[in-house]
């Protein structure tokens, strides 16, 4: 994982410009051997996320947001299940975030265990399934994955998160799947292995994310010794260069 390194910021900035460049250099930072996988979601771990967010902002804190009447760590409603909130501050700027505690089935989970009915496709019937009860144990993960997320608003790695809000099916919880949502979780599938076979995926993200050329050098600079020192990663510099110049 590329270490985050202080842009650096031309004289004259406004506030918002200084947030944009910060922004940039947080966004560009290659994530990819700190990230696991587990049920098609994309996990990062906390201690790396906040070492990285740290290094760029040492003044920041964060703050988990308790139920005022419980002064417990997460909200619970019977009905729907468990959230949790995270809150970041930076130089006056706050970010807020939510999480609901769910399972390895990505089922949200409550204070109490329940059942639910799913179509199994094998034994074409509907089958019973249980979600436990949640522990102190899921919720505490629960917080701790909101707080990466909380970082992601201000950067740091938020295209992992690109598009996260694509609905998706289970095929274990439907009779029928229409051909344009196979469509969309076949290339989302194609898109994923792509990534992970391509070793400048994280690169070549920052680099697409750069909407003009003050954008571009400002994550050159940052990177200036392994473009430098990698004939193929300035070629993708280059190319994002020419990109620019043809829309300007």
């Amino acid at each position: 994982m590329c270490k985050f390194q202080q842009p650096q910021i031309p004289a004259n900035v406004t506030a918002d410009e200084r947030r944009a460049i910060y922004f940039d250099a947080l966004y560009s930072l290659d994530l990819s051997d700190k990230v696991e996988k587990y049920n098609d979601l994309t996990y990062l771990s906390w201690a790396n996320a906040w070492a990285e967010f740290k290094r760029c902002y040492p003044s920041a804190t964060y703050r988990i947001i308790k139920n005022p009447e419980t002064n417990l760590p997460y909200f619970a409603d019977p009905c729907i299940g468990i959230m949790v909130y995270t809150e970041v501050e930076v130089e006056g700027i706050t970010h807020e975030m939510w999480l609901p505690v769910m399972n390895s089935s990505n089922k949200a989970m409550k204070l109490e265990a329940y059942t639910y009915s799913v179509y199994d496709k094998f034994k074409k019937q509907h089958v019973e399934k249980t979600v436990e009860a949640a522990t102190m144990f899921d919720i505490n993960k629960t917080i701790m994955r909101c707080l990466v997320k909380n970082l992601a608003m201000f950067g740091l790695g938020l295209y992992i998160y690109a598009g996260e809000d694509v609905p998706e099916n289970d095929s274990t919880d439907t009779q029928q799947i229409d051909s344009s949502k196979k469509t969309i979780r076949r290339a989302k599938t194609i898109n994923q292995a792509q990534q992970a076979t391509d070793k400048y995926a994280g690169i070549k993200a920052a680099l697409k994310a750069c909407p003009d050329q003050q954008s571009l050098m400002n994550l050159y600079q940052q990177h200036k010794n392994e473009v430098d020192g990698n004939s193929e990663i300035k070629a993708l510099f280059t190319e994002r260069k020419l990109q620019l110049q043809k829309a300007a």
